[in-house]
């Protein structure tokens, strides 16, 4: 009994400087987020009670709405397109093919690049005059459709859509390591079985990497629902607010001065992210735990 007092009491001491920071650094700021988000605050003079004005005032913004179904589809998009074709390279590439080093070098190699300078990047192949895309398009001969594509409300979000779409590199690597993790000998019972190569990936490989597919959907929702450089460098939310998400919403409520809506539009996003994640819990959570 002594024995395991004392090994309570070390780990409590080893956990309290986390647990002070976790305090400090988040707790508190999202408690004081959610004090000031009832009242009304331009940043300079003193602020005033204005209890549930500010969520009224978004939840009456067509902006706010876009914004939030924006950051929802792109949430979306990353679990379902851009996981699974993570998750794809991972099985192929786990398999050692020819070159698979090269490959997943250059699978990951986006994600080590600055994001400003892959949006730059990105604008340069979307340009309406010079652009990649249009250059293609005319080149194929279909140069009537060459077109202004994130200047056009019909196709600026799809463009910057995509744009995200395509950095597989860092789920993919989270999947391998996963499937490293492995124990052969499931793989030489089923080959003894007379399984092929696609029902051992169904039937061995997804379902022991569970866990590192989970924690990969989970980062994918959350860095679609806190998208913010790609949109705000490529199109800054337009045309006629058509690409808006949460983030870029709550830094022009910021930009006006207007730091009550910008605290309301925090909670939002707080809430909707913490949803999201226990949605991805309960997915994949099985009847045992």
């Amino acid at each position: 009994m002594k024995h395991k007092r004392q090994n309570t009491v070390g780990i409590v001491l080893f956990l309290l400087p986390a647990l002070f920071l976790f305090i400090v650094f988040f707790v508190f700021p999202i408690f004081f987020v959610g004090i000031m988000s009832l009242f009304d605050w331009n940043g300079i003079t003193d602020a005033g009670f204005a209890g549930l004005q500010n969520y009224a005032k978004i939840f009456s913004d067509k902006v706010f709405w876009r914004s939030l179904r924006n950051n929802v589809i792109w949430a979306l998009s990353a679990c379902f397109i851009q996981v699974p074709l993570a998750l794809l390279m991972a099985l192929i590439l786990s398999k050692k093919p020819k070159f698979w080093k090269f490959f997943r070098t250059v699978y990951f190699l986006p994600q080590v690049i600055s994001g400003i300078a892959i949006a730059t990047l990105w604008s340069a192949v979307y340009n309406s005059e010079f652009g990649l895309l249009n250059g293609i398009l005319r080149a194929v001969g279909l140069g009537d459709q060459a077109k202004n594509w994130l200047g056009n409300p019909s196709t600026a979000f799809i463009c910057v859509l995509i744009y995200g779409l395509f950095y597989i590199g860092y789920y993919m690597v989270i999947m391998m390591a996963g499937i490293t993790g492995i124990d052969q000998t499931y793989y030489e019972a089923a080959r003894i079985d007379g399984a092929n190569v696609f029902q051992t990936d169904i039937h061995i490989t997804i379902p022991l990497i569970k866990y590192s597919l989970s924690t990969c959907v989970t980062l994918a929702a959350v860095f679609g629902l806190r998208t913010f450089e790609q949109v705000y460098l490529l199109t800054n939310g337009g045309p006629a607010n058509r690409t808006s998400v949460l983030v870029l919403y709550l830094y022009n409520q910021m930009r006006n001065n207007n730091y009550g809506g910008a605290n309301a539009s925090s909670v939002m996003l707080i809430l909707t992210g913490a949803l999201v994640i226990v949605c991805i819990r309960k997915m994949f959570s099985s009847r045992d735990e």
